[in-house]
This record gives C-alpha cells, structure tokens and sequence, in this order.
C-alpha cells in the first residue's frame, strides 16, 4: 500500500512539473482572426524562448514582452494598447478571443504553430498594383465618405505598402494578388484591418473591414501623380481667435496651460492625441526622438490625451504605460476620458474649426502665436512621405527657433 502511494506521488509530482513546463513551441506561427461572414484576418508571428513574442506586419516588427502562462492558459498583452489575446494553448496551437476591453469588443481567434504563410494562395497573381493609386472609401455614403492614396510594391505575389488618408495612413499593410484579387493585412493590437478586393485593368474594388466592428466598399483607379491635400489646410483656428489654449490635468495631478513659465517665449508643438492611436503611437516616437536630440534649443512639446477608457483612472494609466513604453519625455495631459469622439474633443479645444483627426499637431511660435497646424501623421509605413515629413518639421522648427521674440513679449 506504501508502495501505491508513493508511485502515485511521485506521479503527481511529474503531472505537475509537466504542467509548468508545458508552453507553446518556439519559431513560426500564424494568427487568424475571425471577423465572422467567412472572413477571417491572418498575421504572421515568431514565439522566442523566453516566452516573448514578435509580430510581423512588412517591415514592421513589433515586440511583446508581457506573455502570462498559467496552466494551459495564456495571456498574451500587446504594448502600450489596452488590447489583449486570451487563450488556451498546446505546444502547437493557441485559440481564444482578443479583447479591447474598454470598447467591449471580442473577436475570435486561432493559432498554428510553424506556418509561415499570412495568406495562403493557389494561384498566380495576374496583376501587378505596385504604384500609387487614388482611392475613395464608402464612395456612395456622403455622410461617410473619404479619400485616400494608395501606395505599394509588389514582388511577385508578396504586396506591402499602406493606404494614406488625410487624417493618417493605415499602417504596415501586407498581403498577396492572388490571381485578379487581392489580399492585406495588419494587426498591431490597435488595429485588425483586412481588405479584399477584385483587380481589373487599372480599377481595385473591394471591401475594408476594420475587426468585426466596421466595414464599407472601397474603390482605387491608378493615378501615379496622385495627392492628397496638404496637411496643412485642413484645420485652422476660427476667426475670433488668435491664440490656442488649454488646461488640463498631467499624470501628477497638476493642471497645465500655455501660460506656464516652461512654455514662455519657447517653440511649442501641442499634439493632439490618443494612447489607443497607432498613428499617434508612431507620431509620438518620432516627438520623443526629436526632442530628446534638441533638449537645449528652447523647443517644447505638450500632448492632449482624449481617452476612450471609461474612468480618470483608467485613462491616466493608458498615459503612463506609453509614457513608461515609449520613454516620453515630455508631459502628456488628460484632456477628456470616457469618449474619443472628435466633436466632444472640439468642444474642448473650441478654438479649433474641427478636431478631425489623431493626430493633430499645433505649432506655436516664441511669441504665444499659432504658425501651423498639421492634420494627421504620415508614419514611417508611407516610406518617401514619412522621410519628406521628418525633413519638413525640422526645417520648420528650425525656422521658427530661428526668428525673434518680439518686445511686446519679451520678459
């Protein structure tokens, strides 16, 4: 009887070392979201040794290092977005939902370890879309109705590139011609965007689907000259002003203003924006970069957080994880919570003719006055625009850095 009952402990014993041993295999594995309707949106992804995880979208990479296993359970929490993947897995498969809680949205999704196909084809592609193309989104709904300009390569049946909008882009878009249709993809913990669409002569008709939460038609016709408007034009502040201005609390609790002494006969850039923004996360960086490289060159940068999360609380912590994530150095202030709706948000900022897009940036000179404001951000997905942008805001900066106080405000 002792016998029985020591096998059966050290049976226990070697059950449960298992069990905590257990995780999923390293190396390949592809991601299938479900949108429902048959459609379902896959990204491809690599699982390391040190159970963290990196997801591929083109060029981008983007890495997750807050993987939770407990059992056969896991737990996979993307940086700086609210948005997380809970599962069940075995050493070569993981299904479960992933969940944007503060939006109360779920969408289904399933694992398989080593393939790395993000769409799988049997047919060669009999188009070839690299270029620029001009696109309209829900072209029959004028209540919903944009533009865009379509920007990608293709080799062979591999297509990556984006769909700039003017009020961002799209971000790292991959996909395949299958055929005469095509196929992209992007998940980044924010956005899940899947767009299929037919090819015929120089026209793209398709469908967009962001999650499962939102779809509408879209059409692009070639068009290598192709632009959007500038970014320039698209907000300004209404006539009865001739200043911007603010007060909002920072993660410490203190309220913050244009009129404080740190902004005083300085260069400031107010950014509008969202932690939930993937735009404003791109946009965001590149402010850090350049700020932490001109520290002393009397520039400042304040950003405006219009939260979704549903409670101050809640919002000031989305606010210091990408403070803590990205290394921000400058402050970051909750201008409204509960609600990123842009008409609330121009409520807040009533000076503005709209707020219609995050991100939006202000540019004020040493003299209290608003030079430019800049819709939207053309991230590094956009290639040559990101790379034109970056050369246009320094040289700008540096302009206004450039010219003097005037004696009316000088201290």
């Amino acid at each position: 009887m002792k016998y029985i009952t020591l096998l059966f402990i050290v049976f226990i014993a070697v059950s449960c070392e298992n069990a905590k041993d257990l995780k999923p295999s390293e190396g390949s594995w592809r991601a299938t979201l479900d949108l429902g309707n048959d459609n379902t949106l896959p990204f491809l992804m690599e699982y390391h040794a040190d159970n963290t995880i990196t997801i591929f979208n083109a060029e981008e990479e983007i890495q997750v290092n807050e993987v939770t296993l407990k059992g056969d359970s896991i737990i996979i929490k993307m940086p700086v977005y609210e948005g997380v993947l809970k599962g069940v897995f075995t050493e070569k498969s993981i299904k479960g939902d992933f969940i944007k809680p503060s939006l109360k949205r779920i969408i289904p999704f399933s694992m398989e370890h080593n393939n790395t196909e993000r769409f799988n084809t049997s047919k060669s592609p009999k188009a070839d879309i690299a270029g620029n193309w001009e696109a309209v989104f829900s072209p029959d709904n004028e209540a919903d109705r944009y533009i865009a300009k379509g920007i990608f390569k293709q080799r062979g049946k591999k297509v990556n590139g984006t769909f700039r909008t003017t009020t961002g882009d799209y971000r790292y878009l991959e996909g395949v011609v299958e055929g005469d249709s095509l196929k992209l993809s992007t998940f980044d913990g924010a956005h899940a965007f899947l767009f299929k669409a037919a090819i015929q002569d120089s026209i793209i008709k398709g469908v967009f689907y962001s999650g499962n939460h939102w779809e509408e038609p879209f059409t692009a016709k070639r068009n290598e000259s192709y632009e959007l408007p500038s970014a320039g034009s698209l907000t300004h502040l209404k006539e009865s002003y001739d200043r911007f201005a603010f007060n909002f609390p920072d993660t410490d609790g203190n309220n913050v203003s244009l009129l404080d002494e740190r902004f005083k006969n300085k260069v400031v850039v107010v950014q509008i924006m969202g932690t939930w923004c993937p735009n404003c996360l791109d946009e965001t960086k590149f402010y850090t970069q350049y700020f932490n490289e001109h520290k002393n060159d009397n520039l400042e940068f304040v950003a405006l957080a219009f939260e979704y999360a549903p409670s101050k609380e809640k919002a000031f912590k989305a606010i210091n994880r990408l403070k803590e994530k990205v290394g921000v150095p400058y402050p970051i202030l909750l201008a409204q919570y509960g609600s990123s709706d842009k008409k609330e948000a121009q409520e807040k900022l009533p000076m503005l003719n709209h707020v219609l897009s995050y991100p939006t940036s202000i540019f004020i000179d040493k003299n209290g006055k608003v030079r430019k404001i800049h819709t939207g951000f053309n991230g590094p997905a956009t290639g040559l625009e990101y790379t034109k942008f970056v050369a246009e805001f320094d040289q700008f900066i540096k302009q206004l850095q450039a010219e003097k106080i005037s004696a009316a405000d000088k201290i």
